[in-house]
């Protein structure tokens, strides 16, 4: 049996004994009841003569042959978005190399009797805000990315705007900006509104900080447009406000929810209705997201919340504040489980959660089922223990 010594919460160390890997039959894309997007991460480049947390380098195929693992598992790719980095050691620049060869690899990639579904995050920054920026120069910085992602051949995920928020005056401003941007898209696009919890530079987005207030608005700009939307996808972790926004959506508008903390029964639905879902926990537990769909559509929902109860603990301790350091651990579960060779983050990013933090994380997930090699798992939280002192 696999077993690692763990600090605990009183200072003190235990031996842990890892439990059996979760047998997940996995899905195909088809079988699916629901659309599933993983939003998914980056692989930092660990060789590369930079400094980590200025410079940017990342590891291209290990970042690739991830996507392919996660369309591999019947889920969907959600591109370029925060979990990726974005706009947190991940440039435009880098963010659009990285959409080409996911649409590349997209486009090359068979499963079964699917191929892959990818969307991708178009946004505005590359724009700095200041004084001297206008809504129009907003307008521009959107046109600019949207038009680069259809010209390489990707569908748009249109992500908050940082500059929108700063430059916005009104709820008004916001309307024509994606009013505008909506009329020129080629196919229909996912609109994120992303929380405060996870940009705090996004606090007041929609024009106002209250979010009822914020989500009239955000309608408005989807029924004003519904044929240019196939859905909103919804991160404030909150269900209440989920729902009840799911609810007031035009006909043939999807609500992908975003809530890492409520995302089992968002997605199972209620008697008005369900999510789709756009997760960052969906990098984390891809293969029990995958078995969970299975069972929903064979109709077995026992076995659904069978599988997903157990990561659920998991998902709020890793979207826990300050939530916008999520993607210290996603990137951590996928060093245990052989992803990718290391523990480093974009940003220098490893470093963001404590030890004690990646000690119940390594638990929970060991509960949930998702160490496919517990013995690796062990021995690499080991290393990573002695570096911070336990064990030692």
């Amino acid at each position: 049996m696999a077993k690692v010594t763990l600090p605990c919460i009183d200072r003190s160390t235990e031996v842990y004994k890892l439990g059996d890997p979760g047998k997940f039959e996995i899905a195909s894309l088809n079988t699916m009841p629901r659309i599933a997007y993983a939003a998914v991460h980056v692989v930092a480049d660990p060789v590369q003569d930079n400094n980590p947390s200025i410079d940017t380098a990342i590891d291209w195929e290990a970042t690739i042959n991830y996507r392919r693992y996660v369309w591999s598992l019947g889920l969907g790719v959600a591109e370029a978005m925060d979990t990726a980095q974005r706009g947190m050691g991940v440039n435009w620049q880098n963010s659009l190399e990285l959409v080409k060869r996911s649409v590349d690899a997209a486009n090359d990639f068979q499963h079964g009797n699917g191929g892959a579904l990818l969307a991708c995050g178009a946004g505005t920054d590359h724009l700095n805000p200041g004084p001297n920026v206008g809504i129009d120069d907003v307008i521009n910085a959107y046109e600019e990315q949207c038009h680069a992602i259809e010209s390489a051949g990707g569908r748009i995920i249109l992500m908050a705007s940082r500059a929108l928020a700063v430059t916005a005056s009104s709820p008004d401003d916001y309307l024509r900006v994606y009013e505008r941007i909506l009329s020129q898209v080629k196919e229909p696009v996912i609109i994120h509104w992303l929380g405060e919890m996870f940009d705090p530079a996004l606090k007041g987005y929609w024009g106002s900080d209250d979010h009822w207030t914020a989500m009239e608005t955000c309608l408005k700009v989807i029924a004003g447009k519904a044929e240019k939307v196939d859905g909103i996808k919804v991160s404030l972790l909150d269900s209440e406000k989920e729902i009840a926004m799911r609810n007031k959506l035009p006909a043939g508008v999807r609500m992908y929810t975003g809530d890492d903390f409520n995302f089992p029964e968002l997605i199972a639905g209620d008697d008005t209705g369900y999510s789709d879902a756009l997760l960052g926990i969906f990098d984390a537990i891809a293969p029990a997201a995958s078995a969970a769909l299975g069972a929903m559509g064979r109709q077995d929902m026992e076995e659904y919340n069978n599988i997903l109860s157990p990561t659920l603990p998991l998902s709020r301790h890793i979207f826990q504040a300050p939530t916008q350091f999520y993607k210290t651990g996603i990137v951590f579960l996928a060093y245990l489980n052989r992803h990718q060779d290391h523990f480093l983050v974009i940003g220098g990013q490893e470093g963001a959660r404590s030890t004690l933090h990646l000690a119940i994380l390594f638990r929970l997930a060991d509960k949930a089922g998702l160490f496919r090699d517990p013995e690796i798992s062990a021995r690499r939280m080991e290393y990573v223990m002695a570096v911070h002192g336990v064990g030692v």
